[in-house]
């Protein structure tokens, strides 16, 4: 026996659906109603159901004509099997569509967008609070109360850096650490200065891409690839005052001056922190630094000639931390 209110039929607009009171599908018990939505009844089929439910409701079987009324297996049975192959579609769609919710919702997590390292900003500034001891990715907010206007300025990239040292070349930044004003914006900037045949070594930044402008002479830049089936490709070309040049984020890059005169070279970043892995500081470098006999095997060099790399001065012109800078006299 089963039991079927006389409002479990209903048409809503153009399209005929089968719905049960209490949220269920007719002789499908506690199908949640978001489910029900998927069974989409075809308009003849609506109409052969109506037909068949009009006459049982008006059969003698029972003289009401409100409330429950009780049927018999044997004339619901076709009804009950077409209702069921119906569950079934529905709970087919269902789990497509929520496998469809699961993959775009992993895709959206996977796009950049989702994954950028820097906080989004949820006010028109955050101006970093360095005194602040709240732990967060980037800085915490400063008082609105307390900004001023010079936390969203900074000085000095007209002048040059001194290059007076190993590498022949100096790195201005200016990113958080030294503009607050930068917190959450998700951009930083730096200016490069170039004694002839001077160099900014191999190095890459795990947060940000890097645009390169050549503000004076000539450089030779270029960035090497992951690994790829072909090896590691280096992609260089000679740069001319006026020029830019795309660094990948996170791939190893670098810039040489090939000229005999100075040159000068303004980056930008899409991080507020793009972060500095220079290639040989961090092998020979490191504190405390890599096992020699782990180098050694790696680069294919000595134990001696690692050891004797591991102990050399290797130079940060970056001072990415805020050290005083270097200006030249």
């Amino acid at each position: 026996m089963h039991t079927v209110q006389q409002n479990t039929l209903q048409k809503l607009g153009e399209c005929r659906w089968l719905l049960g009171s209490s949220s269920s599908v007719l002789f499908l018990p506690r199908l949640p109603l978001m489910h029900c939505h998927l069974i989409r009844v075809p308009p003849k089929a609506f109409v052969l159901l109506t037909a068949r439910m009009h006459t049982l409701s008006t059969g003698s079987q029972s003289n009401s004509t409100s409330g429950p009324c009780i049927y018999t297996s044997r004339f619901l049975k076709p009804v009950t099997e077409k209702l069921a192959s119906f569950k079934l579609a529905c709970s087919k769609r269902v789990q497509m569509a929520a496998r469809i919710i699961l993959i775009t919702a992993l895709l959206a997590l996977a796009s950049p967008r989702a994954l950028a390292f820097d906080p989004s900003p949820l006010q028109d500034f955050c101006v970093a609070d360095y005194d602040s001891k709240v732990s967060v990715n980037g800085f915490a907010c400063m008082n609105a109360k307390d900004v001023t206007v010079d936390d969203f300025y900074f000085t000095g990239l007209d002048k040059a850096a001194s290059t007076s040292n190993e590498l022949g070349a100096n790195i201005t930044l200016v990113n958080v650490e030294r503009l607050p004003g930068l917190n959450t914006l998700g951009v930083a900037m730096s200016r490069i200065d170039y004694a002839p045949f001077g160099l900014n070594p191999p190095h890459s930044h795990p947060r940000s891409s890097e645009i390169l402008h050549v503000a004076e002479g000539m450089l030779y830049a270029g960035f090497v690839t992951s690994n790829t089936a072909q090896g590691n490709l280096l992609f260089a070309k000679k740069l001319n005052k006026g020029d830019a040049f795309v660094f990948p984020k996170g791939l190893i890059h670098f810039q040489f001056n090939i000229g005999d005169t100075p040159a000068v070279a303004f980056a930008t970043f899409g991080s507020q922190s793009p972060g500095l892995v220079t290639t040989a500081n961090a092998l020979f470098g490191s504190k405390p630094p890599i096992p020699e006999y782990i180098l050694a095997q790696a680069v294919q060099l000595s134990k001696t000639t690692v050891g004797w790399l591991q102990q050399q001065p290797w130079l940060d012109i970056a001072q990415e931390y805020g050290q005083p800078l270097v200006q030249a006299n």
